[in-house]
Formats: structure tokens, sequence, C-alpha cells
């Protein structure tokens, strides 16, 4: 279990109230002394011990050499204020707090697109169905040559500045002149913008005849419904087994990662229970209404799955419900609730640690500050753990018992049941080269451009790849990169060749049939996901959950009985 850090009562409230106190010092009680002699007009503001923070602003308004931004000034400080709590504490300005909120809320306003900046150009790679850009007619292909008048393409402008411009109010308008394949003029087009949604479900298909897969990046507030979705797709489809694939995913919303467990627990199973100095204990338990009790379970975590991840990942783990295939996960094992602040802004305070039901913290230590903190990654590739699970650091004393008797370990991040290390021995420097200058992108895209209206034709992913499979994709790329100044290197190209043709051919069939046409081509070199359906095919999982009855007995004496109702 990660060192316990106790937070007193000073350390909590500290940002809070420096914020308030930055704010609306002008209301705290407060005394007047002369300045001295010769300025007896000018009087200096003395304020009590909780306002010397905002004397020191006021100072600096009233007597600083130069002019100064205290706006500004008090956004420079906060943060460096609550880098001494723990790394996830967070200060969002005003003008960032629209843009955090709506990457888990789950939707924006906007023209319903996605675009890829090719050739100092946007491009538009799909449309989304249904939204304002469809609606008007603009089809995947079109460049976005101007916005309101503005000329975008050939300017090097920034993406974000892009997106900027695109995105605004729903119902409000924007208009857009379009450049099309074959066409010599502009087209213009007036969008009215409106409410487009941020899918956290990349892909859901069968992998055979029973196995499902299902791609989660991050934990939104529609994410729920979307598994829900995803779920009853699957079981349409005959699925006995479910592969949840947590990987790259950082987290979200608490309560959604709550819900999503409990589509496969039995009633009474404990999910997760959190615990801070200002926050009693609370646990949660699985309500037994879950649709997917009786189906197999296999979770994929990497060492960038973190916080409602790792709630997902150790709920199945502890509950003997499945296993764990990957790398040792992040290590997120704090709680934040968001705090709006006078003025604008808010503070994402952490409140409380969650744990396992065995009672794991997951939490990485942060003892040594936030650099260290998010460095530890980079010590893991270093020290060897991303490629062989011997050179995990485990700490003995942190071993904890399953529901079932199994021993697994606290002390940062989520242990996988099975290990998997990264494969590089078809990655050379040529492939490097090419995926670094973003060259098989690049082609892919341009590919798929020039190829759209054949490629289009096809109805399934299997149609379209056994097409891919006869042109020389390979030759073509290696031409096109020759073009952008990218040395061919033959022998290094034929230990890759396999890889890049792959990888290529799956950008290829996102641009054409977004994430269902890349996911099940991407997935041949998928090591993970390979190791997933042999542990499956081969029952081993079976093996790893079996529980001895009365091992388990003895093992759910020692679990706590609580008196906190079911979700």
């Amino acid at each position: 279990m990660a060192k316990q850090i106790k937070n007193t009562s000073r350390q909590i409230y500290f940002p809070i109230i420096l914020a308030v106190i930055l704010v609306t010092g002008m209301f705290v009680g407060r005394i007047t002394a002369p300045l001295g002699q010769g300025d007896s007009s000018r009087r200096l503001l003395m304020y009590p011990e909780s306002g010397k923070l905002q004397t020191i602003i006021n100072l600096i308004n009233e007597q600083y050499v130069d002019s100064v931004d205290a706006g500004k000034l008090v956004d420079n400080v906060i943060p460096e204020v609550l880098e001494k709590l723990d790394p996830h504490s967070v200060y969002i300005p005003p003008r960032n707090l629209e843009a955090a909120n709506q990457e888990l809320e789950g939707n924006f306003g906007g023209i319903g697109v996605e675009f890829s900046m090719q050739n100092d150009t946007v491009m538009v790679i799909s449309v989304v169905s249904g939204g304002p850009s469809e609606k008007v007619g603009i089809l995947p292909g079109d460049r976005i040559i101007t916005v309101n008048d503005t000329v975008i393409a050939g300017v090097e402008m920034p993406t974000n500045d892009v997106v900027g411009m695109l995105r605004g109010d729903i119902g409000t308008k924007v208009n857009v002149g379009i450049k099309r394949r074959n066409r010599d003029k502009l087209i213009d087009f007036e969008i009215t913008r409106g409410n487009i949604p941020m899918y956290s479900v990349d892909v859901a298909y069968m992998l055979d005849d029973s196995v499902g897969y299902v791609k989660v990046n991050r934990f939104a507030r529609n994410t729920y419904q979307e598994l829900l979705s995803a779920l009853a797709k699957l079981k349409a489809n005959s699925c006995s087994h479910i592969i949840v694939d947590l990987r790259g995913n950082s987290g979200g919303y608490l309560d959604i990662a709550i819900s999503m467990v409990n589509e496969f627990l039995d009633k009474g199973d404990m999910i997760v229970y959190t615990e801070g100095v200002h926050s009693p204990r609370q646990e949660v338990h699985a309500n037994g209404s879950g649709s997917c009790k009786e189906i197999g379970v296999t979770v994929l975590i990497d060492e960038f799955s973190a916080s409602a991840s790792e709630i997902f990942a150790g709920a199945m783990q502890d509950n003997d419900r499945g296993v764990v295939v990957g790398r040792r996960s992040f290590g997120k094992g704090l709680v934040q609730q968001q705090f709006p602040l006078p003025g604008g802004g808010a503070l994402r305070l952490t409140v409380a640690r969650y744990y396992t039901p065995s009672g794991r913290c997951i939490q990485k230590p942060y003892d040594n500050g936030v650099e260290d903190y998010y460095r530890d990654i980079i010590y893991r590739y270093e020290h060897g753990e991303f490629f062989n699970r011997d050179s995990i650091d485990i700490n003995d004393s942190l071993v904890y018992k399953t529901l079932g008797g199994r021993e697994v370990y606290g002390g940062g991040g989520i242990m996988p049941d099975f290990f998997v290390g990264r494969d590089t021995s078809n990655h050379t420097d040529y492939y490097y080269n090419l995926r670094e200058s973003g060259i098989i992108y690049q082609f892919a895209l341009d590919y798929s451009d020039r190829n759209r209206n054949q490629l289009s034709e096809f109805e399934s992913i299997e149609q379209l790849e056994a097409y891919l499979d006869r042109q020389p994709i390979g030759d073509m790329l290696v031409n096109f990169a020759n073009g952008k100044d990218v040395k061919y290197n033959a022998s290094e190209y034929q230990i890759s060749k396999e890889l890049i043709v792959n990888e290529t051919k799956a950008y290829i069939a996102r641009n054409i049939m977004d994430n269902e046409g890349f996911y099940p081509i991407i997935r041949k070199h998928d090591e993970v996901l390979k190791k997933a359906l042999e542990v499956i095919r081969t029952g081993a999982a079976d093996s790893v959950l079996h529980v001895d009855n009365a091992q388990a007995s003895e093992v759910s004496k020692s679990i706590p009985e609580t008196t906190e109702p079911s979700i």
C-alpha cells in the first residue's frame, strides 16, 4: 500500500481559502496605519494573518515599481500552492474551464467533423452522422479553406486555433469555404453549430464466434450508456466472453466507473471504497441488476491506464470476476472533487483516496514532487519493466487477498494476472522514422483521399482488407517516403515490413470506415490482445479464477461487513 500521507485541515482547506481570499479580500477585516512622514493621505491596509496573501497582492498593486496584472499573478500563484499537496489537485483558470469540462461531459458545440492537417490544409476525415456538417452536404475528403472569410489554408495555423474557430455555442452559425476534389471553385456552406457527442467507446465488435471486444478511451458522462449499447450489440452476436480494453485510458468520473463495474458483479460484491481525513469511509457494492453477470470478463491495462480504469480492473480482480492482462497500471488512487471559484475558474481538489475491495490503495508515492512523480513512467521503461515482469519493484509487505484467496499487490498500480511485455523485435530505425515523421499517417490519408470512391464501395472490413492485401501498399509507401526525404533502408524495411504494411492498411481503413475498420486490422500486431485471447481459449483464465470453497469462506470472514447502501 502506498505511504499514507495524512492531510491536515490546514492543507485541505488552504487552497480554497487562498482562492476566496484573493478574490474577496476587500471584505476581510482590516486596520490602517500611517505610511510615514510627508504622505499622511496614503494608507497601508493591514490584514490579519488569514489575509496575508491578499495583503501581498494589494502591496504589489499599490507599491510595485511597474504595472502588474494581478489576475495573472494570482493564476500563477495558485498552482504553486497546490503543487505542495499532491500531483492531482489542480487549479483551472476561467479561460480553460469550459474545455476541461467538455472533455468529461461528453459533448460540445461544433460542426460535427473529424479533421486532419494535411499539407497545412484542414482535411475532413469523417463527418458525424446526423450532425450539422452532414446535413448541409460536407463530405469526407473536403478541404476547409476559409472560416468566416478568414483563410486558414497554407498559413500554418495551429490546430487549436482551427478548433477554436469551428467550435462555438450551439445554435450559432459559421461559414466555411470548401475545396472539393474535381471542383475548381470553393463551395460555400453556412453551418449551424449543434451538440456534438464525444464518444468514449471507440469500438465494439466480435473477435470470433464467442469473444467480444470493447475499447473504452475514458470514463466520461456518457460512457456508461455507450457501454450498455456496446454490450447489447455483442450479446446479440452470442458473445459469452468480453474483453474490456482500458489501455491508455487515464480515467474520468468515479460514479461512471462504478456503474460500469456494477454490470458485471453479483449483488453485494464490493466495487470500491473511498476514505480521507475529511471524508468518512464510503463503500459501494453492486446492486445485482447488472446485465453481464454470467459473461466472462478479461480486462486489458497498461502503464497509462489510471484512476477509474484501475477501479474497474481492481474490482474485477479482487472479486475474482475476471483476469487482468497487460502491464502494471499508472497508479492513481486519489479522488478529486471540483469546486467552483468566485470570478470563474475551478479547483479540483483531492478529497479522498480510493481502495479496491481487498483494501489496496494503488496510489503510487509522490513524496519527491510532481516532476519525479510523472517521470516514474520513464523510470519504469529504463528499469526494464515494460519488457520483463521480474523488473517490477514489488513490496512484499503490501500483499492482499482477493475474494477467492489469490495474492494481489498494492503500492502503485494494478498488477496484471498475465504480464505481456512490449515486443520490439520488428522495430527498426526505419520504422520509427516513418512513424515519427508522420509518413505512415500521411500516406494513408493521401491514398484514401485519391481512392475514396472505390474504397467506399466495400460493405465490410473483410472486403476492404482483402482488396488492400492485393495492392502494393508497401512499395507505394516507400516511394511516398522517399519523396518526403525519409531515406529508404532495405534491410531494416524487411525486418519491419509486415508491421509497417499492416499499420498503413489499418490507417487507410480508419479513413474509410472509422474505428470499425482500424481495430480489426491493427489487432494483428497487438501482443496484449493476442495473449488475452490465448488465456481465454486455453482456459487459463478459468484456472486462475478457480476458487476453493473452503479457502474462499475463510477469506470472506475477514472482509468487514458494510452498513452502506448498494448503488
